[in-house]
């Protein structure tokens, strides 16, 4: 069953306020992305993953207490059940794996059993992080040539400036959060890509199909009329897709938390922006061109 909507949202009434509300979380992810930083996992900055399993309950605290001893105080460790940890580290080398084994074995007094061992030198490490930079920045202008093809440039600049709206809030998201940026992650970004320019897409094509009626509507009545009339269409392609996403963030597990966090943040991100920011901007940006002003009866 799909939500059908007959009301009128008006939705560019409030743009100038949504872009400011923007504008000021972009540079508060920023600050945060400069001062904090961000919990790059050891596919970017090399090292080893240890997942181990006890015979009995055990606490993060004894684990680090035992790690702290042998000189790895300072690893991050995530318990992801009563019995389990996740241990990262900054080393590669198969002889610290052993030591701390057997460091919590004599200490704890327990059993442990390696679940999963994961090394990333730092050389691949630091090529990660290239490609996943680079592929993302590919991503990007491949929409904007796509969108400037389809519609027109400013189409194009407002879909490609909701996207990095949508990506720099994320990873401000994650900075604050300190949830470790992996390549899960990066899989999730892309996919938020895709889903946010997907959105904006239904809005413009909409808005183009509508372009017929600019001289009598406006520009501003023109995407409010347009957003109106896909907004069932969004809300039902949102839900259904966050429903999943949800359930995956809260029952998926360690291995696809990083990924289902960035889809969640950005389903919820990429609605918004590809109305209030890619809309939003096309908007001004056409109240503000001089060869347009005869035709816009209305701001």
């Amino acid at each position: 069953m799909s939500i059908k909507l007959k009301t009128y949202i008006n939705f560019m009434k409030y743009r100038r306020l949504a872009l400011l509300g923007s504008a000021l979380l972009v540079l508060l992810s920023l600050v945060l992305l400069i001062t904090r930083g961000l919990n790059f996992g050891i596919d970017f900055t090399g090292g080893m993953l240890l997942q181990l399993e006890f015979d009995s309950p055990v606490s993060v605290a004894e684990v680090r207490g035992s790690l702290d001893k042998i000189g790895f105080g300072g690893s991050v460790i995530q318990a992801y059940s009563e019995k389990g940890v996740l241990i990262r580290l900054k080393t590669d080398q198969e002889s610290d794996q052993k030591k701390i084994v057997t460091s919590l074995r004599e200490s704890l007094g327990k059993n442990v059993k390696v679940l999963r061992t994961e090394v990333v030198g730092p050389v691949a490490g630091s090529q990660l992080r290239r490609s996943a930079i680079l592929a993302t920045s590919l991503a990007l202008l491949a929409m904007l040539a796509y969108i400037t093809f389809r519609f027109q440039f400013r189409f194009a600049v407002g879909g490609v400036v909701a996207l990095v709206h949508d990506v720099i809030i994320t990873l401000g998201i994650f900075s604050i959060t300190y949830h470790e940026v992996s390549m899960p992650f990066i899989a999730g970004m892309l996919t938020l890509v895709g889903y946010s320019i997907n959105d904006t897409i239904v809005v413009f094509d909409r808005v183009r199909e509508n372009f017929k009626n600019l001289k009598q509507w406006g520009v501003v009545d023109l995407f409010n009329n347009s957003i109106n009339q896909v907004l069932s269409r969004t809300i039902n392609t949102s839900l259904t897709t966050l429903f999943p996403v949800i359930t995956l963030f809260l029952w998926g597990g360690e291995v696809i938390s990083d990924f289902s966090m960035a889809l969640l943040i950005g389903i919820i991100v990429g609605t918004y922006s590809s109305i209030y920011i890619a809309g939003a901007m096309v908007v001004e940006w056409y109240l503000r061109s001089p060869h347009e002003a005869g035709k816009l009866q209305k701001r």
